[in-house]
């Protein structure tokens, strides 16, 4: 038996990792998960996703699972915060996988090739377990391999996946593990898919012990919701103006009256309009219109569909109006919102890193201290690109 070390009501106890886990461990080989890392992935996605494995072993005793990082052509990789990683190996020098997962991160539409779009595919083909992380879940729908499957991905991708790709069924679900798929929004999310799938493998009692080593007091499950940027502001002190904003962004193309907006959430008209005037110093109407124009200005950038289809999908009655509500809100018209998104090169606007070496201690010091410097200013450049770019306001 293995036990792990907790505390409960300050008294130092032990909880018992069961024999059935070992027992498991023994029969069953351990589990190969390859994770495919994409240009500009996010680093905190794919260390919430590998830390569990890690425990897993630990508590265990046993090798449960090996994990293996890839790459296209096996050759470093960027993470959005200018971190380069070199991988075990390339797509194609893969070992045998049981479970692959590929971790997205910023610019999703823009970080990934055909050729792993087709490896992608080929791997699927071997009936193993597929997952993505943060914006990776786009790049499977993009193979083909989330049609008529539930998926749940970063929030700031959802809009573009569901215009992009009708037969997936994208929710708002902070993970969702369907049949021999496996999805998942960003951040620290991964930590709890991967110990749902930890449990499934081994049972509750080593999940349980990877939670407390991991201060983690409660795993969250596929029934727990992405928190979106207004939650994220209030918290949980107006439950009814987040459910009014929430019943907002589930109803763009065709918006719900006011009057019936409020009936839905239990509230007078007048109630609802002074709860968005004092904690969103707006009026519901021109708050639903943001949230209108703000799902247009993503479907501009991520998406190739046409202005006509982008007003009609975001409930404005005719181009001309879409066009002159945007160009008032954000300043300047759709097509040149989408032109200028068009014309962007990442080369003027993406400092080069230093990579010769500089003579002397001195010029070493300040070599670092300059690489670093435009380490932070290329992630910087690079987030800029998002799409969503500042759409979280920090209050």
């Amino acid at each position: 038996m293995l036990y792990v070390p907790h505390s409960k009501n300050g008294v130092a106890q032990m909880t018992e990792i069961s024999s059935s886990c070992q027992a498991s461990a023994v029969k069953n080989k351990s589990r190969n998960i390859g994770f495919l890392l994409l240009d500009n992935f996010t680093m905190i996605a794919l260390a919430s996703a590998v830390e569990p494995l890690r425990m897993a072993n630990q508590l265990s005793g046993r090798e449960l699972y090996n994990w293996h990082t890839l790459t296209e052509d096996g050759s470093q990789v960027m993470a959005s915060d200018g971190i380069r990683i070199t991988p075990d190996s390339s797509m194609t020098d893969a070992p045998a996988l049981d479970t692959l997962i590929v971790v997205g991160g910023v610019n999703i539409t823009r970080s990934f090739t055909r050729r792993q779009v087709s490896w992608l595919q080929s791997m699927a083909r071997k009936h193993i377990l597929i997952g993505g992380v943060c914006t990776g879940p786009y790049l499977l729908a993009e193979a083909g391999l989330l049609d008529g499957y539930d998926c749940s991905a970063h929030w700031e991708c959802i809009a573009s996946l569901q215009e992009a790709f009708p037969k997936v069924r994208a929710t708002n679900h902070l993970f969702v593990i369907d049949r021999d798929r496996m999805t998942c929004s960003g951040g620290t999310v991964p930590l709890d898919m991967m110990l749902n799938m930890i449990k499934r493998d081994f049972g509750y009692q080593l999940t349980a012990g990877i939670s407390e080593m991991f201060i983690c007091d409660r795993v969250r499950n596929e029934s727990d919701y992405q928190r979106i940027p207004l939650r994220h502001v209030l918290g949980t002190t107006q439950p009814k103006l987040v459910e009014a904003v929430s019943l907002m962004e589930s109803n763009i193309e065709e918006a719900i009256e006011l009057d019936e907006l409020a009936g839905y959430v239990g509230l007078s008209r007048r109630q609802l309009e002074r709860l968005f005037q004092k904690y969103l110093q707006c009026s519901p109407s021109k708050y639903y219109l943001k949230l209108r124009l703000f799902r247009a200005r993503q479907l501009l950038k991520q998406t190739s569909m046409s202005i006509i289809e982008i007003a009609a999908a975001c409930g404005f009655v005719s181009t001309p109006h879409f066009s002159k509500c945007y160009r008032e809100h954000i300043g300047i018209p759709p097509r040149e919102e989408r032109s200028g998104m068009r014309s962007q090169e990442r080369s003027q606007t993406v400092t080069p890193l230093v990579t010769t070496a500089l003579p002397g201690l001195n010029q070493k010091g300040e070599q670092m201290q300059r690489t670093n410097s435009e380490l932070a200013m290329r992630a910087l450049s690079e987030a800029q690109f998002e799409p969503t770019y500042g759409s979280v306001a920090l209050q």
